[in-house]
């Protein structure tokens, strides 16, 4: 499953993070997001938008197309 995938208010830990773009990577897990991370889906805009996602008590803005690379395993 993708973190993409998941509805509003749905948590799951991160499991891969490998077909992300380098930089794209990086910058996560600067953010304190990488494998084992547990993250929260907050919201999700409509027509392909970005999705808010909250990692360790702080929200992040993602682009649809970085979600739908991210690999989950639902709690």
């Amino acid at each position: 499953m993708v973190l993409f995938d998941l509805k509003q208010g749905e948590s799951a830990t991160i499991k891969d993070l490998s077909s992300l773009n380098q930089l794209v990577k990086t910058r996560l897990m600067n953010l304190g997001i990488y494998l084992g991370s547990e993250v929260n889906i907050k919201s999700k805009m409509p027509l392909g938008g970005p999705c808010v996602i909250e990692c360790n008590g702080q929200r992040v803005g993602i682009r649809s197309q970085e979600a739908k690379s991210i690999r989950v395993e639902i709690k």
